[in-house]
């Protein structure tokens, strides 16, 4: 999916439209979330390949305006297991603990919105789910 103001961009939606939206992208506006992490099923099951450094895209808010552009400092594949301190602290929401992200990330995967999303009620992750962790600057 591309916007009309930057044609040669893919866009990047933070969570699903709504509040939690809503507040990433005033982190990432504000230079507060400089990194995120989603499943790498997601990837998978949208034949969307992972980020690689230097990859740009246009960040869309809840109404999927285009109100800026990041580019991808940093990836990797990691277990949930494995997710750092750093990590964590770097996604903007105020996490002062690995445990403090997982609860967040896991009420997220666990939801009424991402499970209706991957059409699986039953689906859970743990410490060896893989997930993609990617860093990123705003530059526009």
């Amino acid at each position: 999916m591309t916007t009309p103001r930057f044609p040669d961009l893919p866009t990047c939606e933070f969570a699903f439209p709504g509040p939690l939206r809503d507040r990433l992208v005033a982190a990432v506006l504000s230079g507060a979330k400089t990194a995120t992490t989603g499943l790498l099923q997601d990837y998978e099951r949208t034949g969307e390949p992972l980020p690689a450094v230097g990859d740009r895209s246009v960040v869309v808010d809840s109404a999927a305006r285009p109100v800026a552009v990041i580019e991808v400092t940093g990836v990797r594949v990691v277990r949930l297991g494995d997710v750092d301190l750093d990590h964590a602290r770097d996604e903007g929401e105020g996490y002062d603990s690995v445990a403090a992200w997982r609860a967040g990330h896991e009420g997220y995967w666990h939801g009424p919105d991402y499970l209706g999303w991957i059409d699986d009620p039953g689906f859970r992750v743990d410490d060896d789910t893989l997930a993609v962790a990617e860093r990123f600057r705003l530059v526009g």
